[in-house]
């Protein structure tokens, strides 16, 4: 359970070690961080955890089965679906960082520098939100044939490579450049999963993921135009009254939602494709 726990929470390791980095900083990057990634644990935990869950029963029981076909397929499923929610949450966090902070926290001594300077972090630590849930799906894969040890590895690796990227662009970015680190040293992470599971000939991608990725990218390219221009300066946000700021960031997280479910369906793609055929 052990080497389980800790290859499935390398990004919430380097969190903490970013957090005690953040001490040292100026006064209100600890609390920046925090909101941070308050927000970034929400699609997180809602979707990335869940789709880890789903899948790793299924996972488990198509290796009992000596069924090596129908496990990658259940990882390819999971792999679609992560891009399918995790690439819209990324996102609409990162064009919407600064509003959902106005939004939500802007209130008593949260004032709007601290908006400002939570922003900046909030950006650099949506662009890992695809990593973190990409890990949550991957790691299953290895969990399921009883390897705890490779996403172990490849985890210490990863929390090798934030502490020297820490060092790198603790000082141009200081509390951002925490949590740049933190997203591409998950990003490193995932990369590796994948790269092993493939290497192993465990996982084979499906047929169609040029397709499926051009759907994706065009569903989200016009998602992310309609809040990018319907967000517009972050003066005008912090400027605002609560209520204005929350019936607008109500609106926009409508609108861009709607937006993003009818790019998809536009550019082809339906619910069929997207069921777990094999169960």
């Amino acid at each position: 359970m052990l080497p389980a726990l800790f290859g499935s929470s390398v990004a919430q390791v380097n969190l903490l070690i970013d957090t005690l980095l953040a001490s040292f900083l100026v006064t209100g990057s600890v609390s920046w961080l925090y909101y941070s990634d308050r927000l970034v644990e929400f699609p997180l935990g809602l979707f990335g955890v869940a789709l880890g869950t789903v899948i790793l029963p299924n996972l488990s029981r198509h290796h009992a089965a000596a069924s090596p076909e129908r496990f990658s397929q259940t990882l390819d499923w999971g792999l679609r679906w992560t891009l399918l929610i995790g690439l819209p949450a990324t996102v609409a966090l990162t064009i919407l960082a600064g509003p959902i902070l106005s939004a939500l926290f802007q209130y008593g001594k949260f004032g709007p520098e601290d908006v400002r300077m939570a922003a900046r972090s909030l950006m650099a630590l949506s662009l890992g939100l695809l990593a973190f849930m990409l890990v949550k799906v991957l790691a299953p894969g290895f969990y399921a044939r009883q390897d705890t040890r490779t996403p172990v590895r490849y985890g210490l690796i990863a929390m090798g490579a934030n502490t020297a990227m820490t060092l790198i662009l603790i000082w141009p970015l200081a509390h951002a450049g925490l949590a740049l680190s933190t997203s591409l040293a998950s990003f490193l992470n995932a990369g590796m999963l994948l790269r092993g599971l493939h290497r192993n000939g465990v996982y084979r991608p499906a047929r169609g993921w040029p397709r499926f990725l051009w759907q994706v990218g065009a569903a989200n390219l016009a998602m992310g135009l309609l809040l990018w221009f319907g967000a517009g300066d972050l003066a005008g946000w912090i400027q605002a009254s609560a209520k204005v700021r929350l019936w607008r960031l109500c609106g926009l997280v409508t609108a861009g939602g709607a937006a993003y479910l009818l790019a998809v369906l536009a550019v082809g793609l339906r619910p069929r494709h997207l069921l777990l055929r094999h169960e």
